[in-house]
């Protein structure tokens, strides 16, 4: 049995280009460990994919994101 192809979340809200500012869309695409969830999870398009993984790294790079969610020292 196949199942159903997915849509892409982000091409249904008319974004053109995911921003590394915006958390709360970023944070939604990630686990609760903060890892990114893959495309066959998450139903993004490639296009879209690409965009999520340098946006979510840039927030990581900027203190935006945590690197690995639940971390204390």
């Amino acid at each position: 049995m196949r199942r159903r192809r997915k849509s892409c979340p982000v091409c249904e809200l008319g974004v053109r280009v995911l921003d590394y500012k915006d958390e709360r869309t970023l944070s939604r695409f990630t686990t609760e460990r903060g890892k990114i969830l893959p495309s066959r999870l998450s139903g993004m398009c490639a296009r879209h994919q690409r965009q999520l993984s340098t946006a979510v790294k840039r927030a990581r790079h900027l203190a935006l994101l945590p690197y690995i969610r639940g971390y204390a020292r």
